[in-house]
């Protein structure tokens, strides 16, 4: 069995049609076929049913599927660590896909890991789809308890506040439910986004979000405290170390989401698992010893 008969399997099988696969392979028709035989053969499986008509997998066509992409996708990072090795650029160590928010906990993780990591900020969906490609290691996402073609593993939890202007009538209230906010517009990153904090927030009762531009979380207090009244949430780690004049925070009584690490499916590297570790270590040191979230500034 050949990498080469993987791909050629891949790409038949995305297409569903030889002469396609063919073209995006840069080959003639019949290598495909025959490369396909051949890997049949080698396996003892039929891996697609042909008729003049129809190309589609078979049951076990199906079954070897993911394992084919996944055996791909290892072959293409040992190609890109060889890349790294020969170019002496081994020790950027692990690429982890983030987004703002993580609070002081994002210090604490990249002080105790060991061998460095590349951060990059990306939407959500650019995230999980670098890592399923192999682009980056793994992504911190929140919310989300599952992606398609990846493992979403739980670090810890973290409740939501609102920041909202202190002169508004609702900032006397100790806490707050999103349906009495329902009247302001709020702050947030487009939907395409970030889907599943709008889900959450929507599924809480504040009804139909009228959200209005997020930029940086520093600069969209600044707008909160200074605009007309608008509200944005956060969550409680970053309202505790986010200090705006004029701006208090108050808890939010919506689901306390779930800030986790999204990989490929199977076995981690050991330099994963030692970061997936930090990173659990990490939530359990912060939920010991919380920072204050409702005081205003």
């Amino acid at each position: 069995m050949e990498l080469r008969q993987l791909r050629y399997f891949l790409t038949v099988a995305e297409e569903l049609n030889f002469g396609r696969a063919a073209e995006r392979l840069h080959i003639m028709q019949p290598g495909v076929s025959q490369q396909i035989s051949r890997l049949e053969r080698e396996l003892g499986v039929r891996l697609f049913h042909r008729t003049t008509r129809q190309v589609r997998l078979t049951a076990a066509g199906e079954r070897l599927l993911p394992e084919a992409r996944a055996a791909l996708d290892a072959a293409d990072r040992v190609r890109r660590l060889a890349g790294d090795l020969a170019t002496g650029a081994e020790a950027v160590g692990l690429r982890i896909g983030t987004s703002q928010g993580l609070g002081d906990r994002l210090d604490r993780i990249l002080e105790a890991t060991d061998p460095p990591v590349r951060l990059t900020a990306r939407p959500l969906p650019d995230r999980l789809a670098a890592v399923r490609s192999g682009e980056l290691d793994a992504a911190f996402v929140r919310v989300l308890s599952e992606a398609p073609g990846l493992d979403v593993l739980p670090l810890w939890s973290d409740p939501l506040v609102a920041a909202l202007p202190a002169a508004h009538p609702l900032a006397a209230l100790p806490e707050l439910h999103p349906a009495q906010l329902a009247d302001l517009p709020v702050r947030l990153a487009p939907a395409e986004q970030n889907r599943p904090l709008h889900d959450l927030l929507t599924a809480a009762g504040i009804g139909r979000l009228r959200a209005v531009p997020f930029t940086t979380i520093q600069d969209t207090l600044a707008e909160v405290a200074s605009s007309a009244p608008s509200w944005t949430v956060l969550y409680a780690a970053v309202a505790g170390l986010t200090p705006v004049r004029r701006i208090v925070f108050r808890p939010l009584t919506a689901p306390t989401p779930t800030t986790s690490l999204a990989v490929r499916p199977g076995p981690l590297p050991p330099a994963l698992q030692h970061f997936l570790t930090v990173c659990r270590d990490a939530g359990t040191r912060a939920s010991l010893h919380p920072g204050r979230t409702t005081t205003s500034t």
